[in-house]
Order: C-alpha cells, then structure tokens, then sequence
C-alpha cells in the first residue's frame, strides 16, 4: 500500500529534474538576452545546448539559436495560428529535404490454407515525394533605447514579432505557395475533374453554377464535395475556407429547416459543417467563377510541413539607425504527401 507520507517526499524527488533542465537552459537564455540588447555575444560563443555548439561564424550561419523558452513562444504561436499547419502533418527534421514514401496502389494481399500453396501477391507501387526546406525570415525593429530598458520584456516581444510575421507567411504558403524559396501550396498543384482524378493533381466537384452555388439546392455541392473523399479519410477530414465564402455557407439549411452550420460548443474547438470541422483560412480564394473556394480533406495526411526546430537571430544595430534589426531565420517546407487525401470544390458550371 502506498504510503501518503511519501507522497510529498515524491513529488519533492521529481522537482530537481525540472530544475536540473531550467539550469541548463538559464546560461542560454541569459547569454541570448545580453546579445540581444547590447549585442553582447560573449556568452553565446562555444556555449554547447543538448550536445551541439552554437558556432561563433555568425555571418556564415545565420545568427545565433534563440533559447527555449523564446523558440518555445514561437512554436506554441505558429500551432496556434489558422493556418494549414494546425491540420498537416507537422514533421521536424535535421536535413535540407524530407522525403515521404506512399504507396498509392493497392497493398498486395491473398488467401492461404494450412497446406495449399501460396500465390504472389501484386507488387504495391511506391511514389516518392521530396519536401525541400526553404527560409523563412522576419525583421521586426526596436529602438536601443526601448532595449535599455530593463522592465521591457525582450524575448517576449522578439517572440510575439517574429511568431506573427512566419504565421503569416507560412500560411499563405502553404495554400498558394509556388515551391520558388517558398513552401508549395496545395492550391497550385493542377486540378481535375474528380470522376477523371489520377496521382498528381488534386481532384474537384463542380457546384453547377459558375461563381456561386446552385439557387435551389446549394447544400448539394457540400455533400458531393464530402463523398468525393474516399472513406478512408473522411474520418479525419476537415474542411477548409476563408471568411466570406463560410459567410455564405453557414446560412445554408437542410429540408427540414436547420443550419448546416454548427458553432462549437466549447472555446478554442472549430466550428463544424456537416459534422467535419471547420478551418478558417484568409488565404484561400474568395467565391468567384472557376475558383477553388472550398477545400475537403485529411490534411494530416494529405499535405505535410517539415522544418528544422531551430530559429535563429542575428541582430543588426547598423542598417536602421537608431533602431535595432532583428533578422530571425528558420527553415521549413511544405506540400501535398497524398493528392488523394484532398479535394476541392470549384465554383463552376462543370
């Protein structure tokens, strides 16, 4: 039986590993906070975090890693964001490229007796798709003497600048991006009629009417667009839009009256439409004839973002007189990992 004397003894043992970890994170965020507002970087040269040195060829590497707690500020705030990546696959990696492996054909497979020979099996087809990782930067400013300033929280306000210039960034690339030093967005790979759909493109149901919905029966288009995907993925599935084009959608009713459209029950959980959630993205394209307003899909499947954990800083107290630059870099890509994971709904009349 377990003692409730101990209990505290327990939870006291636990205490010097979180304390052991804040240790070693102190000299860093320490060292990056002297360098930060006086561009002292004594501390910040030959320090070693979790086995690896932050090199003292600046110029060469882009700057110097931001400490935990900051990169941490900024990750929480780009997982937050209404961007594609609070659905994707989010992947970190150490590399310049990630490669995912699919196999889009069917898996080979048969049935055995206990004694009768066994047949071969198709061999599965296997494409490869590589995610190159492009650089992402921000250049938000401040005056010397705002940094001189010892009330002023800098690394808050480094991470709230920096986490918002790479959220809006990011999340327009990951819809409209061309792949040119920039992630590829889903939106700018080719599109097909989904009953002619093949590996490469991404598949779409018309809404019957050019630039809008069918006047009669414009909730059609929504469940069309929903059983386009196949059932493997509907289960995870999410749909996809900017303001105005839900502005439109969530006035939709079924025949018996009731809205289509249901707000979410509790703070921080997306809206949902025919059961499947709901992400808000701006960077999708407005309801007009031919446009690809609406996105269906299993995005934790269908598209896939890596990047590399790290951020880092380099301060540049010359460019801007009298103000400080910070030039804050981090690498990441994205694309489409299964184009049978996504489909769209095209505001036309075929």
């Amino acid at each position: 039986m377990l003692d409730r004397k101990s209990l505290p003894n327990a939870a006291a043992a636990a205490r010097p590993v979180l304390a052991a970890q804040a240790d070693l994170d102190a000299p860093h965020k320490k060292a990056f906070e002297a360098y930060v507002r006086s561009g002292d970087d004594d501390g910040l040269r030959g320090l070693v975090l979790e086995g690896k040195a932050l090199n003292t060829a600046v110029a060469s590497d882009g700057g110097y890693l931001v400490d935990p707690e900051t990169a941490a500020s900024i990750a929480s705030v780009l997982a937050s964001t209404a961007s594609i990546r609070a659905i994707a696959n989010v992947v970190q990696v150490e590399a310049t490229s990630y490669d995912v492996l699919i196999d889009h054909g069917d898996v080979g497979s048969g049935w055995a007796s206990e004694t009768g020979s066994v047949g071969e099996t198709a061999t599965p087809s296997i494409e490869r798709i590589t995610i190159p990782l492009h650089e992402l930067s921000a250049l938000p400013k401040a005056s010397q003497r705002l940094l001189d300033d010892s009330a002023f929280d800098i690394e808050g306000w480094l991470a709230g600048r920096v986490a918002d210039k790479f959220a809006r960034a990011e999340a327009d690339a990951f819809i409209n991006g061309d792949g040119v030093d920039k992630p590829t967005g889903f939106l700018t790979h080719p599109t097909v009629d989904n009953d002619s759909w093949t590996w490469g493109a991404l598949g779409y149901t018309a809404t019957g009417t050019s630039g809008g919905f069918d006047p009669v029966d414009p909730a059609d288009a929504l469940i069309d667009l929903v059983y386009a995907l196949d059932a493997e993925y509907r289960a995870g599935a999410s749909f996809v839009m900017n303001s105005k084009t839900a502005g439109a959608v969530r006035k939709m009713k079924d025949a018996d009256g009731r809205f289509l459209w249901s707000d979410s029950l509790a703070a921080g959980d997306p809206a949902r439409l025919l059961g499947y959630p709901v992400l808000i993205a701006e960077d999708m394209p407005e309801i007009a004839a031919d446009a690809t307003a609406i996105a269906f899909g299993n995005f934790a499947a269908g598209y896939t973002v890596a990047e590399r954990p790290d951020t880092r800083i380099l301060r540049d107290p010359f460019s801007a007189k009298p103000h400080v630059l910070f030039y804050a870099t981090k690498r990441v890509g994205g694309d489409v990992s299964d184009f049978a994971a996504i489909k769209l709904l095209k505001f036309s009349a075929a």
